[in-house]
């Protein structure tokens, strides 16, 4: 039995599942599952409702400016600001708006590399679908997963933003635009940079291989040239951080990324289908720009783990997104009806394998209990939150916590002696981590310990240790996992 995706009704298939994974992660929305990054993102909503003006440090209690003030972000505290609403309800509010934007902007992009009904459809499916075996979340990277733990992140709407630009870009150099159009081009660039720098970096991939793939002529590379002239100075001109000193920010940033360069082959193998199709694209046209636009990712990634720079790994979407697409335009575009038949065969038993592997995404917004049990065996629970601090935490009060805690206690108003992630801002960063490590490390004298408190403002602990003799803390609740909350008896 072979396969065609031209006919109407696999075309119909193929956009009804596309939708059906569309309502998943609208459902996945509501309940907004916990994990990595959330708890900064809703603590810098959180600094603007309270002062659009001079949020400071996100995280600690320091002066200081932060990347995470973005012009996203911004609007996010300006419209809990005015409409006095909670912060995640403003974070699913973005998300829905960035998920809105991506959806969008991917069909726009897909329509200026096929006019096929199924094309778009089937380009969303890949995108979330064609990854690998081995599963993978991280911020910017679109598999099923990842998305659903991720939608509300500022990354999500930089690549929404990017799929825009690309559709933009390439309606721009094939026909008559004016400097208008390039202007306005230049200044989208720099706000999907500024909302999300490594987003940014494939955005800027993406739109190099559009416009080199058109090979416009003179006055269009200066127009693109106009873009760039304008987008720098918004750059620069930013108020919140500053955008340029984050290229030193490189060396304190390799280890946390050395993990992307980690089991390459188990979490992206589906997407070889797609090298295998884009190969094929540019046995056609030499300058094909998603051929063009994977050499640019796959050159950037490849340097990065040569050198040591791991923080590279976070243009690998550069690679994976024109791999895809070119996956999902092959099945449908092939010249021969069998070859055509063949591909589509091979895609959607790719995308049936992708979608297991990832198929415990749905227990995001269905009980685990009620789930089949190989689906339940694939699902993962997300992170519990510390909500039940609230009733005795205040907005501004100090928490001291270990790491995994100082990422998601800011989320709610408090700050915590060290940054639960690296902040290139933070000068002394080093010296509030090790203040940290010294006050729970077993041996330190309670001396030290009050003396720590008292350096910081601490006016509460969460441990999952009973509190030490003499440290003038008194227990006022618990919470999941043997967590005790501590107030500091002055």
């Amino acid at each position: 039995m072979t396969v065609d995706l031209s006919r109407r009704p696999a075309v119909i298939a193929a956009q009804a599942i596309t939708a059906a994974v569309v309502l998943l992660l609208l459902l996945v929305i509501v309940r907004l599952p916990w994990a990595g990054d959330l708890g900064m993102h809703a603590a810098t909503v959180e600094r603007l409702r309270h002062d659009l003006l001079h949020p400071g440090n996100p995280l600690v209690d320091a002066d200081t400016p932060s990347p995470y003030y973005s012009p996203w972000t911004l609007l996010l505290g300006a419209v809990a600001r005015a409409g006095g609403l909670p912060v995640f309800v403003v974070l699913r509010l973005g998300a829905l708006a960035a998920l809105g934007l991506l959806l969008t902007g991917v069909w726009r992009y897909v329509r200026t590399l096929s006019a096929h009904p199924a094309a778009p459809a089937l380009a969303v499916l890949s995108l979330l679908l064609l990854w690998g075996t081995a599963l993978f979340t991280w911020s910017g990277f679109l598999g099923l997963n990842s998305l659903a733990l991720t939608v509300s992140y500022p990354s999500v709407l930089a690549l929404g933003l990017a799929f825009h630009l690309w559709a933009w870009l390439a309606r721009a150099v094939r026909g008559p635009a004016g400097w208008g159009t390039w202007l306005a081009l230049g200044v989208l660039w720099a706000v999907i940079l500024l909302c999300h720098q490594f987003s940014g970096v494939v955005a800027s991939l993406g739109a190099l291989a559009t416009v080199a793939a058109a090979r416009p002529a003179r006055a269009v590379w200066v127009r693109s040239g106009g873009a760039l002239a304008l987008g720098l100075p918004v750059l620069a001109l930013w108020p919140y951080y500053d955008f340029f000193a984050l290229l030193g920010a490189g060396s304190g940033l390799e280890s946390v990324h050395r993990p992307l360069y980690r089991d390459l082959p188990g979490r992206y193998w589906l997407a070889l289908l797609g090298v295998a199709a884009l190969a094929l694209r540019w046995r056609r046209d030499r300058w094909d720009p998603l051929a063009l636009f994977f050499a640019l990712g796959a050159a950037v990634v490849a340097a990065g783990g040569l050198s040591g720079h791991y923080s590279w790994g976070r243009a690998l979407p550069a690679a994976l997104i024109p791999a895809q697409l070119a996956a999902a335009l092959q099945a449908l575009e092939a010249a021969r009806r069998a070859v055509r038949a063949v591909w589509a065969g091979a895609l959607a038993g790719a995308l049936a394998v992708g979608a297991w592997t990832q198929a415990g995404t749905v227990g995001y917004v269905v009980p685990r209990g009620d789930l089949p049990g190989p689906v339940a065996a694939r699902y993962r629970e997300p992170w519990t939150g510390y909500h039940w601090i609230t009733p005795w935490v205040r907005y501004g009060d100090v928490v001291m916590a270990r790491t995994r805690p100082a990422r998601q206690i800011p989320a709610y108003g408090p700050y915590t002696v060290a940054p639960g992630y690296p902040d290139f801002f933070l000068p002394d960063e080093g010296r509030r981590a090790a203040a940290v490590r010294r006050y729970f490390a077993a041996d330190t004298p309670g001396s030290v310990r009050r003396g720590i408190v008292r350096e910081y403002g601490v006016r509460w602990v969460v441990a999952t240790e009973a509190a030490p003799a003499g440290t003038g803390l008194r227990e006022v609740a618990r919470g999941p996992g043997g967590q005790v909350l501590y107030a500091v008896v002055r």
